[in-house]
């Protein structure tokens, strides 16, 4: 019994000196990194900007696919089948991974289970925007609009992650809500400027120069203090809504089975491209909230994530389709 114990604790040395050894070389051939949306977005745009800077750090390219589809479902199977060796990665979000289990039905992927965390890119957030001559200049006055007879607080969005706040915002406020979904940012805002719609939920840093220049309003955003970048713009918590901080965020994510050694040979390589000046300027100009989270203090996140969005749409009577 003690040959047996010990020949086990040396074959588990052997082992943790073998993947060791492989991360140390981690990566020796391009690196394959999935995105679940279309060329354009938020989370494209950050592994395209980091990634630079990573591949010449490792000395091996990054090779970006765009796999969009069934809100994120196609990307994310690509990634599950995977051999967990570093060398297929995806790009992970607030929507795949924590709103899709809250609001698919047989989803054919476990985020906790066949996913392991590597780093957080940053805080997003969402925006309630208007068209620049609309009359309501407040959330209290849209709430005050859609608590008249008959009436509901009309919001237009383009991501499941956005429509759950939206909810949220409604029960909290006491009034019906009637979401309007669309395809994505810029169909939002054009029907925002036209004043087709009255009231976006959006993500603002793509629409800031929008904002900026006078075009788009910014009611209210769902950070707890307000954003250097829209200085004007209260949060929900002053808008009367103390618990109402809602985020979105992309992320690097990896096969369950990847090992550690590999998990942070990769962290390590985008934390570095993040801090560097270029890094630090890029964030500058998002509307974003700084993390420095670790692998096991994303997962913590992401597992907090999930309970807060299967509480709202629990109160919302969102059933999963």
């Amino acid at each position: 019994m003690a040959r047996q114990h010990t020949f086990a604790l040396v074959a588990s040395a052997l082992l943790a000196h073998a993947l060791t050894g492989v991360a140390q070389t981690y990566p020796v051939k391009p690196v394959r990194v999935i995105v679940p949306f279309a060329a354009g977005s938020g989370s494209d745009g950050n592994v395209r900007f980091y990634g630079e800077f990573v591949a010449k750090h490792w000395g091996q390219s990054l090779i970006i696919e765009n796999r969009p589809g069934a809100d994120g479902v196609v990307a994310a199977q690509i990634v599950k089948s995977a051999a967990p060796d570093g060398y297929t990665l995806l790009i992970g979000s607030s929507g795949p991974l924590t709103v899709n289990p809250v609001t698919t039905k047989n989803l054919p992927y476990s985020t906790l289970k066949d996913f392991r965390p590597v780093i957080l890119f940053g805080l997003g957030t969402v925006a309630y925007v208007t068209g620049a001559a609309t009359p309501q200049r407040t959330v209290s006055d849209f709430i005050a609009d859609a608590k008249r007879p008959g009436a509901s607080m009309q919001v237009g969005t383009y991501s499941p992650t956005y429509e759950i706040a939206c909810h949220w915002l409604g029960i909290a406020a006491g009034v019906g809500m009637t979401v309007i979904p669309y395809k994505g940012l810029s169909a939002v805002v054009t029907e925002l400027a036209g004043r087709q719609i009255p009231l976006g939920a959006i993500e603002p840093s793509g629409a800031l120069p929008l904002i900026k220049d006078g075009r788009l309003r910014a009611i209210a955003i769902a950070t707890r203090e307000r954003h250097a970048l829209l200085p004007d713009t209260p949060t929900l918590i002053e808008s009367g809504f103390p618990d109402m901080v809602s985020h979105t965020w992309a992320s690097i994510v990896a096969p369950r089975a990847t090992s550690a050694a590999i998990v942070n040979r990769i962290h390590e390589g985008f934390r570095t491209a993040m801090m560097t000046p270029e890094g630090r300027n890029y964030r500058s100009g998002r509307v974003v909230v700084e993390v420095d989270y670790t692998p096991d203090e994303f997962e913590k996140f992401i597992v907090a994530e999930m309970a807060r969005f299967r509480k709202v749409a629990q109160l919302a009577g969102i059933q999963p389709k």
